[in-house]
C-alpha cells in the first residue's frame, strides 16, 4: 500500500488526489511551517527543517504504484513534470528521509510500502530557500490587498488544527486568524 502524507490544502482540498476514505490524523511527524510565498499570494505550508515538529496526518492512495502515486499528487499540486523531484517519495528498506526522519518506525504495522509527500520548501521574496522570520510573514500578511489577504486568511484558518506551528500562533495571536473546526 502507498500512503501520501500531508499537512496543509491537502487536508480539506485533495480535487483530483485519489485517496482511500479520511485523512488519519497519526501521521509521522514533520517539521513544516508558513514559510512559502506562493504564486498566488499566499503564505502556505512547507517542510522548514528549523520548525518545531508536528504531527502530520495521511491517506492510503487508491494508485497501486509508486509512478502512479506521485504522478496524481505532483498533479494535485500544480508542479510541473520537469520538476517531479518537488514530490517527496520513500519505500521501505530505503534510508529515513532527511525530512521525516521517523518514517521507516512508522510505516511498521500499517502494511504501508511507499510513502509520497509534498515537498516544497520555503521560498520569500521570490527567493528559494528563503524563510521568513515570523515578523516578516505577518507584515507580508498584513500588506497584502483585500482579496489575497482573505484567500491568505482562509488557507492559515483551514489548515488541520493539529498544524500548530509557531507562525500559526502569532498570526492566530495578533490576527485572530483561528483555526476552523472540522466536522468530525
Amino acid at each position: 500500500m502507498i500512503a501520501c502524507i500531508g499537512w496543509g490544502s491537502l487536508i480539506g482540498d485533495p480535487r483530483t488526489l485519489r485517496i482511500q476514505g479520511e485523512w488519519r490524523k497519526d501521521g509521522p511527524l514533520i517539521s513544516v511551517e508558513f514559510a512559502r510565498q506562493s504564486s498566488n499570494g499566499l503564505l502556505t505550508l512547507v517542510i522548514e527543517s528549523s520548525a518545531s515538529p508536528v504531527r502530520s496526518l495521511w491517506a492510503l492512495m487508491d494508485e497501486i504504484d509508486l509512478e502512479s502515486a506521485i504522478e496524481s499528487l505532483r498533479e494535485r499540486e500544480g508542479i510541473p513534470k520537469s520538476s517531479i523531484m518537488k514530490i517527496g517519495r520513500w519505500s521501505v528498506g530505503d534510508e529515513a528521509p532527511n525530512d521525516i526522519p521517523e518514517l521507516p518506525e512508522w510505516v511498521k504495522g500499517r502494511g504501508i510500502v511507499s510513502v509520497i509527500w509534498t515537498a516544497l520548501g520555503p521560498k520569500f521574496e521570490n527567493t528559494d530557500g528563503r524563510v521568513p522570520t515570523a515578523k516578516e510573514a505577518l507584515q507580508y500578511l498584513k500588506s497584502l490587498d483585500s482579496s489575497v489577504r482573505d484567500e491568505a486568511e482562509q488557507y492559515v484558518r483551514r489548515a488541520p488544527e493539529q498544524i500548530d506551528t509557531q507562525y500559526r500562533r502569532r498570526f492566530e495571536a495578533e490576527l485572530g486568524w483561528t483555526p476552523i473546526r472540522r466536522a468530525e
